[in-house]
């Protein structure tokens, strides 16, 4: 089952790198009590990814807190060291969390994975922004396969 708007995120834990190395983080208590856009690539350093996605929601961080966002936070099905490093590399330190769900359970707990096999990924999370209201979808765009458009941090801003 596919989550939907009004649904309350899954517990599930998400890894994030610190300068003390790989964190767990849980979900319930991540998007307790904040306003946050959560937004999901197929994988870091990936095409789109890297010169679209990531870079949009860096860019507009302030046009989104303006909007009522506490916080933004990218998921992706890979590890905490390689979400680290896009991280650093697409100037998210500070602007976006990097919420590595390695094992796909995240995707697959919310019915949003998609298969990447012809392209060597294998199962990963689906392209797709939300925002989280302490814990409650309230805002929920899923692209088509291929697409970027309502993913987009400009199209979050014209929705908020």
């Amino acid at each position: 089952m596919t989550i939907s708007v009004g649904d309350k995120l899954p517990e599930t834990t998400f890894v994030t790198m610190t300068e003390n190395g790989p964190e767990q983080v849980q979900s319930k208590d991540y998007f307790a009590g904040k306003k946050v856009a959560l937004f999901s690539v197929p994988g870091a350093f990936t095409p789109t990814c890297s010169a679209k996605h990531l870079p949009g929601y860096v860019e507009k961080e302030a046009d989104l807190k303006a909007k009522g966002i506490d916080e933004i936070a990218c998921t992706a099905v890979n590890d905490a060291f390689v979400m680290g490093a896009w991280g650093k590399a697409g100037g998210a330190d500070g602007k976006v969390t990097m919420l590595a769900d390695g094992n796909g359970t995240f995707a697959e707990a919310i019915g949003l994975t998609m298969d990447g096999s012809k392209f060597g990924l294998g199962t990963r999370g689906q392209r797709f922004s939300m925002v989280v209201n302490d814990g409650v979808v309230e805002q929920l765009n899923v692209e088509g396969p291929g697409e970027f458009r309502v993913s987009a941090a400009d199209y979050m801003i014209e929705q908020l």
